[in-house]
């Protein structure tokens, strides 16, 4: 049976087509173990795309030495590798910008779990096809189940092989494409034998680990069950896309249907064993309609504990709300593609059923491809209306459930004195109009009235007052008057229809005030929910997620709680931070360490660990707990009402991956702080390892020379020598200088001496230390007359001025003009440093103030790389900054600007005075 589509339902089947229109399509060839021939079908698949004019590129594919795989390769582009070194390795990487720039309509990308090698773009490999895929490239690639990250533990405990590289579930789950590339395991064994998929020694030591034929069988299993489970999950999006109502026998599906009755425990468990035998998903469902929603405190409990044994079971459970349970079931049935459904059996007998009708008859008489099964009660000539008065609900409720929520409700008098009230205004206004209007319209007055009480104040008074205006008017208005007999049988009739009219309307109403108040309900969920949701999006750290936490469960669930981390040993603590107004200020730790190491809610309420005032709920991220939310309510049914429970469960879900998303944010963070501090030290080891090499070098050949040869050697050969030692022995100390200078600028351990300095006497000091090296360079200072006093470390700006005088001679020829200019604005003063040389690379401007960043590596030029880092550092601690340019007609600028205070020191006379005698 097909219906027309829900207008909702095509809208976001059309959004979804729209996002799949922008993005390219993802085919995943997947298999159990390697060696079943994922690359190889791929390549195949990829070849029969190129044939028919599709532009394939092949970014990586691992052929692992096999021939027959390598021979798939010829013809087919292929994009070349990129090179990266690490620890003294060279490695070859898929290179994703290079992919994005040839941008070709499909591309062939291997081993989707690949980690990359430090340094890339994105970690792992199947971020790099998320980037391909939003460009719009479609991309062919391999995966086996172990990497699946849902399977990890189930796959370390079947193999004893813990994976390290794994890939999320919603990659697989969202590919457009997935094909099973399957082989039995006696045949990859056999390969594995033949060294078709690893060399002899490694197939050898494969087969006696990881490739034993028990695991193999295992992981074919947990391949082929996912490849059916996405078939599966395909099929029912594309019945719901097409709106099919009716159900498809291709998969078993195991309904189990309870009510408030003895028989609830028996079918739990019935449906165990049933879809046990049919190795089939099972789901409870309890269908909670306006009349079950009136029923006892006690028996509405007692639901509860049947849905939690259910869950323990391992089914899935759900509670559904609607006017009547066959729409609710028959509905949720057609669904989700429910199969198999069980029930009990009716419990109306003889002239009850057949009059009011039972939910199994009008489900058996509705159900189409539906198999429905009965279960009998263990007394058969029990009375019907006896059923709830033993077994199940003779038990005393869960500890904590029996509060004061559980007293039955006063009757509302209230109502029924406002219905007597309509009753005998409609009398009164009746009794004003007699005589003037005909008896039909006067009864119209009566309805009416009824109609305001049904939808004002509910079934009890409306039908109250439908009895007392069908009285009223019988007595007053009907002949004979003030008598209850009737003269005229159609008088009789109006009456009987004035009685259906109140009790047809008030049920109406009644189920009108139940959904809106489910829909009330609904809204306030889900605008909680929304709220929380939002808070935790906006959290920056642990700290925010759990004061944010408990605040929206408090608010919801009115109930102080506590959100418990383990510390360095894995023990629950307390938290140190100071406590909210909302939060639970004592609980009991042992029971939050057993929760934690077991996974599992425990405390009050539940079946472990019942005597604790609170409830304990796992944190789960995963298959591991990372946490235990403590609570406790006031009320455990505002907690255990199944609508409640999810509710929960959903925030307790928002709130793990929130700490999930903060804590691999730092995560992220200590790793790149880890490869920065791993890049420095390569780079200060390859820097020292070159610049300290060539003065050692020269100062121990000249020692040795003087100390074998000293009698031999002519004195000016001997001063020669000596003056090498010198000199290679002050650029050593130089070269140390500026590493310890840039150690101590990172670590804060130096204060500027701030002191008014002239500019002009600065200037002079360092050209002054650098007059040998400067020799033959002709170097100009530009200076303004007007420069007034600049307040500076002169010391440390002395530094900087040598930093780049030392850089304009090192990288300029010898001879070449140097410019030392400054140039004064109302709030700064600019020093530049010129020179005549080649120039610096283009786009490398601001990399030159990088620690151990050289332009020239490893070449004639010394250093370490930390001279122009020093200077940006001094520079920046006076509050200026430093930048570097090209000149237009050829060679370097490099200017650093200061800020100057507005107000120098003036010198008074007599200090004049003083400091000229």
């Amino acid at each position: 049976m097909v219906e027309r589509p829900d207008p909702d339902a095509l809208l976001a089947r059309v959004e979804r087509e729209q996002a799949k229109a922008r993005r390219g399509r993802l085919k995943i060839f997947f298999g159990a173990a390697a060696g079943v021939g994922k690359t190889y079908a791929m390549l195949l698949a990829a070849r029969e795309r190129q044939r028919e004019g599709i532009d394939v590129l092949v970014g990586v594919v691992e052929t692992h030495g096999r021939r027959e795989t390598a021979a798939l390769l010829e013809g087919l582009e292929q994009l070349p590798a990129r090179t990266v070194r690490y620890r003294g390795a060279t490695l070859r990487e898929f290179d994703l910008d290079a992919a994005l720039q040839r941008h070709p309509a499909l591309i062939l990308v291997d081993e989707l779990a690949h980690a990359n090698a430090p340094g890339s773009r994105h970690p792992k490999r199947w971020q790099d096809v998320e980037e391909l895929l939003e460009a719009g490239i479609d991309v062919y690639t391999t995966l086996n189940v172990q990497h699946l990250e849902s399977l990890n533990d189930d796959v370390g405990q079947i193999t004893q092989v813990r994976v390290r590289e794994t890939v999320p579930d919603t990659v697989f789950e969202q590919a457009d494409e997935v094909e099973l590339v399957d082989l039995p395991p006696d045949d990859l064994l056999e390969r594995l034998r033949e060294g078709k998929v690893y060399l002899p020694e490694q197939a050898r030591h494969a087969i006696e680990n990881f490739f034993r034929k028990g695991n193999l069988m295992a992981l074919r299993e947990l391949a082929l069950r996912q490849t059916a489970s996405r078939v599966d999950a395909q099929m029912r999006n594309y019945r719901a896309d097409h709106a099919i109502r009716d159900v498809w026998q291709v998969g078993e599906r195991v309904l189990v249907c309870i009510g408030p009755t003895s028989m609830a425990e028996r079918l739990v468990r019935a449906g165990k064993r049933f879809a046990s035998a049919l190795r089939a998903e099972w789901t409870v469902a309890y269908v909670e309609t306006p009349k079950l929603q009136r029923l006892p405190a006690a028996r509405r409990d007692a639901i509860l504990r049947v849905l939690r044994l259910a869950e323990q079971l391992g089914a899935e459970t759900v509670t559904l709300s609607a006017a009547t349970m066959s729409e609710a079931i028959l509905d949720y049935c057609r669904k989700h593609n429910i199969t198999k459904l069980l029930m009990g059996k009716p419990s109306r007998r003889g002239w009850k059923r057949w009059l009011l009708g039972s939910v199994v008859d009008t489900v058996i008489a509705e159900a189409q491809n539906i198999n429905v099964y009965l279960l009998g009660s263990t007394r058969d000539g029990e009375p019907p209306g006896r059923e709830a008065d033993h077994g199940l609900f003779r038990k005393a409720p869960p500890p904590g459930l029996r509060d004061r929520s559980d007293q039955p409700r006063k009757p509302a008098y209230r109502d029924y004195i406002w219905a007597i009230a309509v009753t005998a205004g409609c009398t009164a206004l009746a009794a004003s109009l007699f005589g003037r209007l005909a008896l039909a319209n006067l009864v119209m007055i009566y309805v009416l009235g009824m109609l305001f009480v049904a939808t004002r104040f509910g079934r009890g008074p409306s039908i109250l007052a439908a009895v007392l205006g069908v009285v009223s008017f019988d007595f007053l208005f009907v002949e004979p008057y003030y008598s209850f007999s009737v003269s005229d049988g159609q008088y009789l009739l109006i009456l009987a229809a004035m009685l259906v009219i109140a009790i047809v309307t008030s049920n109406l109403m009644a189920n009108v005030r139940y959904q809106a108040k489910v829909a009330g309900h609904r809204e306030r969920r889900a605008t909680a929910l929304y709220a929380m949701t939002k808070e935790l999006s906006a959290s920056r750290s642990e700290a925010d997620i759990v004061r944010s936490a408990v605040r929206h469960i408090h608010a919801e669930f009115g109930s102080p709680n506590v959100l418990l981390f383990p510390g360095e040993h894995g023990r629950i603590a307390f938290p140190t931070e100071k406590p909210l107004p909302e939060s639970l200020r004592g609980c009991d730790l042992g029971v939050a360490q057993w929760v934690y190491d077991h996974n599992e809610m425990a405390g009050k309420g539940t079946n472990t660990l019942a005597g604790a005032e609170a409830v304990y709920f796992p944190l789960t991220a995963g298959e591991r707990a990372i946490g235990v939310l403590a609570l406790r309510p006031e009320h455990l049914r505002r907690v255990f009402l199944p609508e409640q429970r999810q509710l929960l469960e959903t925030f307790i879900a928002q709130i793990v991956q929130a700490l999930e998303r903060v804590r691999l944010a730092e995560q992220a963070r200590a790793a790149a702080v880890e490869m920065e501090a791993e890049r420095l030290r390569n780079s200060l080891l390859s820097a020292i390892s070159h610049d300290l090499r060539t003065p050692l070098a020269t100062i121990v050949g000249a020692a040795s020379t003087l100390a074998e040869n000293d009698t031999a050697l002519k004195p000016e050969d001997r001063q020669e020598l000596s003056r090498a030692i010198h000199e290679e022995a002050l650029r050593m100390s130089s070269l140390i200088s500026n590493i310890l200078d840039m150690a101590k600028l990172d670590a804060g351990a130096v204060q500027l001496n701030r002191q008014w300095h002239i500019l002009e006497e600065i200037v002079g000091t360092v050209l002054t230390r650098l007059k040998k090296r400067l020799d033959r360079r002709p170097v100009e200072v530009k200076l303004p007359p007007d420069l007034s006093l600049v307040y500076m470390d002169a010391v440390m700006i002395e530094q900087v001025l040598t930093n780049l005088l030392e850089n304009a001679i090192r990288y300029t020829p010898p001879g070449s003009p140097i410019e030392i200019s400054a140039e004064r604005s109302p709030f700064t003063v600019t020093i530049s440093v010129a020179d005549r040389g080649p120039g610096l690379p283009k786009g490398q401007e601001e990399l030159l103030f990088e620690k151990f960043y050289r332009a020239q590596r490893e070449g004639s030029q010394s250093g370490v790389g930390l001279g122009l880092t020093i200077c940006r550092a001094i520079v920046e601690a006076h509050g200026g900054y430093i930048r570097a340019r090209n000149r237009p007609r050829g060679g370097a600028i490099f200017s650093f600007v200061l800020p100057l205070e507005p107000f120098p020191p003036t010198i008074a006379p007599e200090e004049e005075a003083q400091a000229s005698s």
